[in-house]
């Protein structure tokens, strides 16, 4: 894994010593990684997914971690509501995360994206859990004239995914004012690192890049390149995370979790070529629709309400992911 067996351990992680913590989505890219992140500063790790997107080379680990995983739907509120009961923390990852996919089948993404997630606020709430950190996305903000974008924005969803996401963020907030249940919502930006699939139509374009770069096949990107995102590598998505868990004064917010820069899309593909030696060519195809055309992050609450501070630049982040797809 990603991971040495003895970390560097902060002293905001040691407040999840024996605690106990569901993630959903546990068998997906950013769960998985997150579970055996938490298994090993010695919490109690129950993960719930139903593999419709998780992946069973995620969860290989999980055993020797004392992981325990739990094949089910979160959509379905009475079945896991037992999983609920005795619990400190929920990260909810649980998602169909993809906007062609949403736009292909808009009616199974709005079950897993919105029904999914009321269903785990419900069993939280129920259950006395302490806090439920929710994954977010920074689809909702669409495509703003102005860069980097604040969470103070007004949302412009552009794709079914983008409308779902936004709502779990509403639906956090509505339980935070109205049972007190806490929450925080962070809106990732463009996401990636080890143990990402490559292999789906839907899948991001970081690991297809490097997929392809490998084995010396064209990248393709979707419109003129000058396309740009604020790529965040996995392991800042998690010190995100466990510091929004233990904060109040996140309680109820959204906010943002990224690096802090863009880059476009042709240079992320260079960049990619270069570090692999790839004798990869670039090409380039119509613009796909609800595509977001630049994403920049504004951290600013980010920083101030749970401390947080992106450790891993792009050239950094690439070159461990890259190391693991080799």
């Amino acid at each position: 894994m990603i991971y040495q067996e003895k970390m560097t351990t902060n002293s905001y992680e040691l407040k999840f010593t024996d605690k106990s913590c569901i993630v959903t989505g546990g068998a997906g890219f950013i769960g998985s990684n997150l579970a055996i992140y938490l298994a090993k500063l010695g919490a109690y790790v129950t993960v719930l997914d139903n593999f419709s997107t998780g992946r069973k080379e995620n969860t290989m680990d999980f055993n020797s971690l004392g992981i325990r995983i739990i094949d089910v739907d979160i959509s379905e509120k009475e079945k896991v509501s037992e999983y609920f009961s005795g619990v400190d923390f929920v990260f909810h990852q649980a998602a169909v995360p993809s906007v062609p996919r949403s736009i292909a089948q808009p009616l199974l993404t709005n079950n897993s994206n919105i029904m999914g997630t009321l269903s785990v606020l419900e069993n939280s709430r129920q259950s006395g859990v302490k806090k439920v950190v929710y994954a977010a996305s920074s689809s909702a903000y669409g495509n703003t004239k102005t860069l980097p974008k604040k969470v103070s924005m007004q949302p412009s969803p552009l794709s079914p995914y983008a409308v779902q996401k936004l709502a779990g963020e509403m639906y956090c907030k509505t339980y935070f004012d109205n049972f007190q249940l806490r929450t925080t919502s962070l809106r990732y930006f463009n996401v990636y690192g080890p143990h990402q699939d490559p292999n789906s139509e839907y899948s991001a374009v970081i690991p297809i890049f490097i997929k392809k770069a490998l084995s010396n096949e064209t990248l393709t990107i979707f419109g003129d390149g000058n396309t740009s995102r604020d790529f965040t590598y996995i392991e800042d998505v998690i010190q995100a995370n466990l510091r929004a868990a233990i904060s109040h004064h996140s309680d109820g917010h959204v906010l943002n979790v990224a690096y802090g820069n863009r880059f476009t899309l042709t240079n992320l593909a260079k960049k990619i070529i270069k570090k692999i030696g790839s004798k990869s060519e670039i090409k380039y195809d119509s613009f796909r629709k609800g595509d977001v055309l630049h994403s920049l992050a504004d951290l600013t609450l980010t920083k101030e309400l749970i401390d947080y501070e992106p450790h891993f630049n792009l050239s950094t982040g690439l070159s461990k992911t890259i190391d693991f797809y080799r």
